[in-house]
């Protein structure tokens, strides 16, 4: 693997990379924080996965909003300079599936409302969380949603390819997916990818009036309301998981590992052109 350039990552147990703030018992704003680019590992993907049993379990519960104490990066993408090993080893989850997959799942699923408040990068496991929310709103001017995987040389691992056609239709899907470009706030809304860009500096009170909104309704009617949703609009659960399999099969593959491999020295996974544009890197022909 490519540990020898990999930055620094703390420790499982060390510090919390998710920040969930109950707002009221109704009411949890979740905010993903593991500067400087919100970089998914195995400690994250524990934390966010015993966040999501906490959701199931809550009966007063009913909406999460999910953001970033990032102003850049809602999320960068999945640890792909780490050692694969310590996700592939992690315990399944209530599902039988990978942890994370499992988890975005039963997000899904669970029978309160989710919320993605989008400002910043989103590509890769951030844009697999924002599409497992019920919801997603984004900022105009100020966040970039992709799927860079294809273009460096493996499958995206936490089901867009389940969801995304459902959302934007296949041609609009595979544009995303297999041109492993940046989608813009306005791009977004217009495609389906979100449900609708705001002004950045109305995000944040749009989404917490939405919020608070919702919390004030009853729990049963809004629980009632999503089970019947669900089925027309949702991937079945056996979608998800072989999606996982390929993205661990194909990122240890040695043409992935030489696309990550050139994109190191120009900063891949640190505060760097390379992460903020990664959509025009991950297209330059080498």
């Amino acid at each position: 693997m490519l540990n020898k350039n990999a930055k620094e990552r703390p420790e499982v147990g060390e510090r919390k990379q998710i920040a969930v703030k109950r707002l009221s018992p109704e009411y949890w704003r979740v905010n993903i924080d593991n500067p400087p680019l919100n970089i998914m590992g195995a400690q994250m993907v524990a934390e966010f996965a015993e966040l999501v049993d906490e959701i199931e379990r809550d009966d007063a519960l009913k909406v999460v909003v999910f953001g970033s104490e990032n102003r850049e990066y809602f999320m960068a993408h999945y640890d792909v300079l780490g050692n694969i090993a310590d996700s592939l080893s992690m315990p399944l989850g209530p599902l039988g599936m990978h942890p994370f997959p499992d988890a975005l799942v039963r997000l899904s699923r669970a029978p309160v409302v989710s919320v993605a408040s989008i400002r910043g990068r989103a590509t890769g496991s951030g844009s697999e969380i924002a599409l497992a929310c019920d919801i997603r709103f984004a900022s105009r001017e100020n966040s970039i949603l992709s799927h860079w995987e294809v273009g460096v040389g493996f499958a995206p691992g936490g089901g867009p390819m389940a969801r995304l056609p459902r959302l934007m239709g296949r041609g609009r899907a595979l544009e995303v997916l297999l041109g492993a470009d940046d989608i813009n706030g306005d791009l977004a809304e217009r495609y389906g990818y979100v449900n609708r860009s705001l002004p950045d500096a109305e995000l944040d009170s749009f989404v917490d009036k939405f919020a608070w909104r919702i919390a004030s309704f009853n729990r049963e009617a809004i629980a009632t309301t999503k089970r019947f949703v669900d089925p027309a609009s949702l991937p079945d659960d056996k979608e998800i998981q072989p999606a996982w399999d390929a993205f661990t099969k194909l990122v240890v593959k040695p043409d992935a590992r030489a696309r990550l491999e050139a994109l190191v020295p120009l900063g891949l996974q640190q505060r760097s052109e390379v992460e903020a544009h990664l959509g025009y890197y991950v297209g330059l022909r080498r």
